[in-house]
């Protein structure tokens, strides 16, 4: 029973209540330069959640051997490894959007969700729990990126998954999907103010949503505080 809700709780934390993108607000460079298409945003992610699934079990696997006086350098050291690893992969199969994606990708080694990570959880629990943890933040962190992408790219060209070909391969084309036509592209949507403004955005439902959960739970310590008055009387 404690094993799975430790693991609900890793999922909770990394979907939501302290997703990278939307809480810590970590990793917002490559997030809002790259997402100006889904497809953009769909490489970006996936190549993020490997990173840091792989990071984390890498760490926790090597954390009782680590120093704590150099941990840091080692973990950036892993961490580049695999970013390294990714960068070819996308080079050979999907060299397109390897281009589209530039220097954001190699930026994946700075990416404070992925150090941070690699810090505060990876290298204190064991393998299982730090591969879900970078699991399900990876996956977080991806959401956001993928709900940033369909926004400007919507609002921005009129389309949906235009370019999905450059990761998925050449059947892909068919997916694209014109929800609007316009005489020119939106600009505001696609340059960085546009990413800016519809992260505010994204932040403001989510905190609209939490506060309206929190509204929802009982007031346990005004009923505990009841109940000891309750008994108090009793007595």
């Amino acid at each position: 029973m404690k094993f799975n809700q430790e693991y609900r709780d890793l999922a909770w934390q990394g979907l939501w209540k302290n997703n990278p993108g939307l809480v810590q607000l970590l990793g917002l460079c490559p997030l809002l330069a790259v997402t100006s298409t889904f497809t953009n945003a769909l490489g970006l992610g996936l190549a993020t959640l490997f990173v840091l699934i792989c990071s984390n079990a890498t760490v926790s696997l090597i954390r009782h051997w680590v120093p704590k006086e150099i941990r840091i350098p080692i973990f950036v050291l892993i961490i580049a490894a695999f970013v390294t690893c990714v960068q070819l992969l996308m080079n050979a199969f999907t060299y397109d959007l390897y281009k589209s994606l530039g220097i954001f990708l190699p930026l994946i080694v700075t990416n404070c969700a992925i150090i941070g990570r690699a810090e505060a959880y990876a290298s204190k629990n064991p393998l299982k729990q730090a591969s879900f943890d970078g699991l399900m933040m990876g996956i977080g962190f991806m959401l956001v990126l993928l709900a940033l992408g369909m926004i400007r790219e919507i609002l921005g060209q009129g389309t949906l998954f235009d370019g999905a070909h450059l990761l998925l391969g050449d059947w892909a084309k068919s997916i694209r999907i014109e929800v609007f036509q316009f005489d020119s592209q939106f600009l505001l949507a696609i340059l960085p103010p546009g990413a800016f403004i519809a992260m505010g955005f994204l932040i403001a439902i989510k905190n609209a949503i939490d506060a309206k959960l929190e509204q929802r739970k009982p007031k346990l310590t005004e009923q505990a505080i009841e109940r000891v008055r309750v008994n108090f009387d009793a007595q």
